[in-house]
């Protein structure tokens, strides 16, 4: 029974490395399909959400059927209930690439963001796409140190999205209201996007210590 118990453990965990391997890949594909006004990028990207909501349906089936058959207790319970909450995180990261390559999509033949944006959203781009890089290795090697730069990496985003705003709410903005509302949307997709990978950073310190990171303050 303990044997069965290993192997599905070592089958979800898989299951959330498929997940963030596949966010990853996701937001870059959508990054460049709204810098570059790629339209077959775009549509690839919300073709894929499709399949990280069903990996997600997988790892909410999986974890349902290991507590019903071996109702686990203390540290073992713990990793099943992060594991729940990592892919719920990983899901919605999946949905924000998505948002993204939908704006992409819409604003298609034109770049859905003028050249003074572009610059920030490739910063953010970056340091989201690093986030997420250091995901994929927690998953695979639970570390609270890396864990815990997920936290700093994320001020990063959020001083580019100020500076976003800094030059959208500026006197001398050429481009209107509709292409502010876009650049704030988008800069929210991606800060959001960051946040669930701080999340996760979280989950991975709970799994480690049995602490939230407030408790170990």
């Amino acid at each position: 029974m303990r044997e069965e118990y290993q192997a599905d453990l070592v089958e979800v965990g898989r299951l959330l490395v498929t997940m963030a391997e596949s966010v990853r890949a996701t937001l870059r594909k959508a990054t460049t399909a709204l810098l570059t006004a790629d339209l077959k990028a775009a549509e690839a990207v919300i073709e894929r959400d499709a399949e990280v909501d069903a990996i997600y349906e997988q790892v909410e089936l999986k974890v349902a059927d290991i507590i019903a058959r071996q109702a686990p207790v203390a540290s073992d319970l713990r990793r099943v209930i992060t594991t729940l909450h990592i892919s719920a995180d990983l899901e919605r990261m999946g949905d924000l690439a998505e948002h993204v390559a939908k704006t992409a999509k819409r604003r298609h033949p034109s770049p859905a963001v003028p050249a003074e944006l572009r610059p920030t959203f490739k910063e953010m781009a970056n340091a989201a796409d690093e986030m997420a890089e250091k995901i994929i290795r927690l998953l695979g090697n639970p570390n609270v140190a890396l864990a815990a730069e997920l936290e700093k990496d994320d001020d990063a985003i959020d001083d580019a999205e100020r500076h976003l705003f800094k030059i959208m709410l500026a006197d001398e903005w050429p481009y209107g209201a509709e292409t502010a509302i876009d650049g704030a949307l988008l800069g929210r997709f991606y800060e959001r996007y960051a946040d669930h990978a701080v999340n996760i950073g979280e989950q991975v310190i709970y799994l480690v210590t049995g602490e939230s990171p407030a408790g170990q303050s």
